[in-house]
């Protein structure tokens, strides 16, 4: 173990700046393109990264066909021999709130105080406890118009300030480190076209997680659902006993799915349906459900009952049809984590090793690093610091993002 006398000021200029760089970039994902990467903006944020890598003087830098970036700071002398770790960090942000002009607003002494946005919004201590103990800390949060874009540009920024660190501090010994940012991690679309044969990592740490000492190594599975809708259609003024209403189809299936199993009415281990997009007209309509479950038994039930819902509607709905369409998106990471529980007992030593407490959350989500795992290389979740993300009361604590550039540092440090 090194003894990282890095103080949080210091942090502080190697990760704002960097972070208040990357928000202003629109990376914005479209989970409607099938393209990888589905907006344009993601290659300008990539290019970006590409270029500063290369000025650090990192080798391999390389930026893929669909907007993968891949670089490797080689080993310290003497433990060139040590498996390669990788760090990961998703390029774009989510396209539930507006991701374009983002005006992130630095405060370096924040005064406890509630903190008044845009469009009558406002952070609230009183609301949101974690804000009070940022009290004399700096915090960057949005305007209130957009979101702020630290789901992922917070791990992006940590990582490339721990790399940095790491290579104006060359007594830090390593063994050799692979950095990888990705695409359309917030489409669901599970790592397309990731180049797995080029990664050199025999297992990975995602820099994508919320509050100090957070880390996780468990996620929902997760399925998306296509339900189609085909109506019988006549003229309105002569529908009585032959219309079957497609939107009105679509709309009937999603009243049933249970108000107590949305994501509004659960937490913890507990799985939801969420219907995320309804479209359509008389003649045909389509409902896309997200649904999500920490186990398999829980995913299985879910889909047996889309299809007992599509039967239900099909017989409100004489002469209509519904066909039910199921992808799979990612799956639970723990059981693969469990199966190389170095890789997470590593995590908790760093995090340990920094001076935090660490704790065991499970995502209710995913990240690139479930797919990852699933491709058989292990790859855990580190907190960033990061609150309220996909919203316009997203914010970041500076003191968190820098607590988790030392765990990078103290992970890459650690000896086997």
């Amino acid at each position: 173990m090194y003894n990282h006398s890095m103080n949080d000021q210091l942090l502080e200029e190697l990760i704002v700046p960097r972070f208040l760089k990357y928000v202003c970039i629109d990376t914005e994902s479209n989970r409607d393109v099938s393209e990888t990467p589905s907006t344009q903006g993601q290659w300008e944020l990539a290019k970006t990264l590409s270029e500063e890598l290369s000025a650090m003087g990192l080798i391999d830098v390389k930026l893929t066909d669909h907007c993968y970036v891949i670089a490797r700071l080689p080993a310290t002398k003497g433990r060139e021999n040590e498996p390669y770790i990788g760090f990961l960090a998703h390029l774009d942000t989510a396209s539930d709130v507006c991701g374009c002009n983002v005006k992130p607003q630095y405060i370096s002494n924040y005064n406890g105080e509630k903190i008044d946005l845009m469009y009558g919004l406002c952070l609230d201590p009183a609301k949101e406890p974690d804000l009070i103990e940022q009290k004399g800390k700096s915090i960057i949060h949005t305007d209130g118009t957009t979101l702020l874009g630290a789901d992922n540009k917070a791990g992006i920024a940590e990582i490339m300030a721990a790399i940095e660190y790491l290579i104006a501090n060359p007594q830090i010994e390593h063994g050799p480190i692979e950095i990888i940012f990705t695409p359309d991690e917030e489409t669901g679309k599970g790592l397309p076209e990731f180049p797995l044969n080029e990664i050199k990592s025999t297992y990975c740490y995602t820099v994508d997680g919320g509050p100090i000492g957070e880390i996780e190594s468990e996620c929902f599975n997760a399925y998306k659902s296509d339900i189609e809708f085909h109506g019988k259609v006549i003229h309105v003024g002569h529908a009585r006993g032959i219309l079957a209403n497609a939107a009105l189809m679509a709309s009937a299936f999603a009243v049933l799915l249970p108000r107590s199993e949305s994501p509004e009415a659960t937490d913890g281990y507990y799985g939801y349906y969420c219907p995320m997009q309804i479209t359509g007209d008389l003649e045909k309509a389509n409902l896309e459900i997200f649904i999500r479950d920490f186990e398999k038994d829980g995913i299985e039930r879910r889909l047996a009952a889309l299809d007992a819902f599509a039967k239900t509607v099909e017989a409100q709905f004489p002469g209509g049809k519904v066909i039910v369409k199921n992808h799979p998106q990612y799956y639970n990471m723990r059981v693969k984590i469990d199966e190389n529980p170095d890789v997470l007992e590593r995590l908790k030593k760093a995090v340990k090793n920094v001076g935090i407490e660490w704790r065991l959350k499970p995502i209710r989500g995913g990240t690139d690093g479930s797919r990852l795992t699933e491709l058989g290389i292990p790859t855990p979740n580190i907190f960033t610091g990061g609150r309220n993300f996909h919203s316009r009361l997203e914010w970041v604590s500076v003191s968190e993002m820098c607590a988790a550039c030392k765990v990078i540092i103290e992970l890459i440090s650690l000896k086997n």
